[in-house]
């Protein structure tokens, strides 16, 4: 099976496999990288990304089995680099563990608990208990799973006011304690997972009586390599999301108690946060008495303000995944293919002869209808070339050449209308028409619409157009290894040339855009369908106002303020488009004395409807043009 198409966590159980796959830039941008990276395990960290951007990959690396792992092998040089990230991360020094990680899915039985016919105090204290008791049996297995080391090794250090707490999770005796976790956990466990839940007066005493590890346990001792070494204990919450929103509030709170000294990280959806979070909204706390950075901190594992940083930090990460993915795909690597990015030509696509002589009777009709003398198509026509001398563009050739010409004959037109022709020459605009890399982009957008000449290509558009999202990186680069195979099994060279890339990326594309079943799909898919209609149009504009055209839609930052306060359907739209990548959002985006709230088509959007991937250009609208849009869905 093409490696590239299956999901990391298949990869879990067999820690040399899951260590071959895994890149430590993640860990490196969005927790060494973090402003507060040395207060992560102080306060709940909420880790909040769109389906696929890796979170359980983070979390699953972090776990002291596979950092015990990495630290006692550094002869690889995946696992060195692996090794220097858990250190900038805080998680390890050198070859010496910091921290003693363990993460626990939160799967649909603990949403479970809501159901049962008991007080939301008594719900919540039964959820709690079930997740501190795992945590605990998850920390001395984690800690004992390579075999260094047993339990009764393990010495568990408390809080020394916590007294009563440590008496009621089996004292400080590492056996006991795991004993108390297991009869809690047993117990607890056969309460929710019961037909025919029993009434709260049957509950045994053993549930019902205090059980707060949490708040009890400060660190953990063990031996390491003939010493013995202090480890901070963290609980990472997978999949938290998947709670009801009552539930995860409640969580939430017990895990922002000042008390704790355990490090809690709960990695999380988007789409479990309201509209107003999910648009970052500066004044959003995630409860009422919840300060954001005082009592909780947000990682999100998307864009941020830093936009073009942000893209050479993917494209720097997916590079990584894709070298280490491409080593298991077997006919490729059994024919030395070991560097991705050699495997997608940039080679410039050059038309045919008879599209690129319909390229240059399309010129010669513009020129006549715009009434532009041949002196003038020519001076234009030096302008592009005088440009081309200088250019860093690796996309370049002719018939970009006369693209970039038509735009400025465009151009020119627009700018002389209305002044008095000369028998002589053509009169000169005020401001000079002159080519720069904008134009470069229409050129190519043009030529991609009108003469079906590949606009997608190359490593970095297909890093581009993964949006920041690994598992979307993954699929459609899986398309391109799939291609791949088959030249190599035919016998062929496995590079892909622009045309095939294009073809692949686009019925991929299209695929993903077509599976959408998030809540609110149909309508999401309306919305983006028409928004990028009206880009396409916008880019097709002979004298490309905006360069390569748009490809996100600009509302008013007051007019978006005003819509999350609202109540009604198009807030939870976009929170849903924004949630599963279908668009992203940019506040506070300054463009022409205003600030603008930026709404981005997501990249498998911009793939099939031909669209630049370049950042910054937007359609002005308003919120009424978005809600006309959504009414017409049915």
């Amino acid at each position: 099976m093409n490696p590239f198409l299956r999901r990391a966590t298949e990869y879990l159980r067999d820690t040399a496999s899951f260590l071959q796959i895994t890149s430590p830039e993640p860990l490196n941008s969005f927790i060494a990288g973090h402003k507060r990276v040395h207060d992560l395990l102080d306060v709940p960290v909420r880790i909040i990304g769109s389906p696929g951007t890796g979170k359980t990959m983070m979390a699953s690396l972090v776990e002291f089995r596979l950092v015990e792992a990495i630290l006692m092998d550094q002869t690889t040089s995946g696992n060195r680099a692996l090794a220097a990230a858990l250190t900038n991360a805080q998680f390890a020094d050198g070859d010496r563990p910091k921290v003693a990680a363990i993460r626990i899915p939160m799967e649909s039985e603990y949403r479970e608990f809501w159901e049962l016919p008991y007080d939301p105090a008594v719900k919540t204290k039964l959820m709690l208990a079930l997740i501190q008791a795992r945590a605990v049996l998850g920390l001395f297995r984690t800690l004992t799973a390579n075999r260094y080391r047993d339990l009764e090794d393990i010495t568990v250090l408390t809080r020394q006011e916590a007294e009563a707490q440590v008496v009621q999770i089996g004292g400080r005796d590492s056996t006991a304690m795991r004993d108390r976790a297991r009869q809690v956990e047993q117990l607890v466990y056969a309460i929710g997972a019961s037909l025919v839940p029993p009434p709260l007066s049957e509950i045994p005493a053993e549930v019902q009586a205090p059980y707060q590890p949490f708040e009890a346990i400060r660190e953990l001792e063990i031996d390491w390599k003939g010493e013995r070494l202090r480890l901070r204990p963290l609980v990472i919450l997978d999949d938290a999301h998947s709670l009801h929103p009552d539930q995860y509030a409640a969580l939430l709170r017990a895990l922002a108690r000042r008390e704790i000294r355990i490090g809690r990280w709960m990695m999380m959806r988007m789409d479990a946060l309201s509209p107003s979070a999910v648009f970052r909204s500066v004044d959003e706390d995630a409860l009422p008495g919840l300060k954001h950075d005082r009592d909780y901190i947000d990682i999100v594992m998307e864009s941020s303000a830093n936009r073009g940083g942000d893209r050479r930090q993917f494209r720097k990460m997916a590079t990584d995944m894709a070298n280490r993915y491409l080593q298991l795909v077997d006919p490729l690597r059994e024919r030395g293919h070991q560097n991705f990015r050699g495997l997608l030509s940039t080679q410039p696509p050059s038309l045919p002869k008879g599209r690129h002589a319909e390229l240059v009777q399309l010129l010669d009709r513009d020129q006549r209808k715009l009434s532009i003398s041949s002196n003038r198509r020519d001076r234009l026509g030096e302008i592009v070339a005088r440009y081309a001398k200088g250019t860093r563009s690796v996309d370049w050739n002719d018939d970009i050449e006369l693209a970039m010409t038509r735009v400025l004959m465009h151009r020119y037109a627009g700018r002389v209308q209305g002044q008095t022709m000369s028998l002589f020459d053509d009169p000169e605009p005020a401001a000079p028409v002159k080519a720069k890399a904008q134009i470069v982009d229409a050129a190519r957008i043009h030529l991609h619409h009108l003469f079906d000449r590949p606009l997608h290509f190359g490593l970095d558009d297909l890093c581009d157009a993964s949006g920041d999202n690994a598992e979307l990186f993954l699929q459609l680069a899986g398309s391109l290894v799939s291609r791949m195979e088959t030249k190599v099994i035919r016998g062929q060279d496995a590079t892909l040339a622009p045309p095939q890339q294009q073809e692949v990326l686009e019925n991929r594309a299209t695929e993903i855009i077509e599976r959408w079943s998030f809540p609110y799909a149909r309508k999401v898919l309306a919305l983006t369908d028409a928004l990028a209609k009206q880009c396409v149009e916008n880019a097709m504009l002979p004298n490309a106002p905006l360069g390569g055209g748009a490809n996100s839609i600009g509302i008013l930052e007051t007019e978006m303020q005003d819509l999350l306060r609202s109540e009604g359907e198009l807030p939870m739209v976009l929170k849903y488009a924004i949630a599963y990548g279908a668009v992203s959002a940019v506040r506070d985006y300054g463009q022409g004395g205003k600030e603008w709230c930026l709404l981005e088509l997501g990249g498998p959007l911009c793939i099939k409807y031909g669209l630049d991937l370049s950042r910054g250009n937007f359609l002005e609208r308003k919120v009424s043009d978005l809600a006309d849009i959504i009414l017409e869905v049915e």
